[in-house]
């Protein structure tokens, strides 16, 4: 399981990344909090890092089911990927909106195989055990 825990604390250690990014482009932009509005690329980050707070939610749990029912190893390369999408998404997003598309699929297709990987080892654990 070292390997799931190493992607989930790479998962944590890209989302404050992603903080540090809005708290520079806040400054860089003169953004005062709370506001969340009033310039276009600050904006963008912004949506980055509370998407990628959106999936992880999501990411996180279906991760350490699916590492239960199946090979820790594989699932910890699924979350792999996921991280590449973030990257990906992030970088799209910064630079026009509309390039966010490949990011997105990257880290919310392998969040879908996780989801369908952690239910079915679950239904099939329930099912042995029932």
């Amino acid at each position: 399981m070292a390997w799931v825990e190493i992607v989930t604390l790479l998962a944590v250690v890209q989302l404050l990344v992603f903080g540090i990014l809005v708290g520079r482009a806040r400054e860089t932009y003169g953004i005062k909090a709370p506001a969340t509005v009033g310039h276009e690329v600050f904006e963008r980050y912004y949506r980055v890092q509370t998407n990628t707070v959106e999936m992880m939610l999501i990411f996180l749990p279906v991760l350490w089911i699916a590492a239960k029912y199946w090979s820790p190893h594989r699932m910890a390369l699924i979350g792999v990927v996921y991280l590449i999408g973030r990257a990906v998404y992030c970088r799209g997003y910064v630079r026009d909106p509309k390039r966010r598309s490949v990011g997105f699929a990257l880290s919310a297709l392998p969040t879908l195989v996780l989801l369908v990987a952690a239910l079915v080892g679950a239904i099939r654990a329930a099912l042995i055990y029932y």
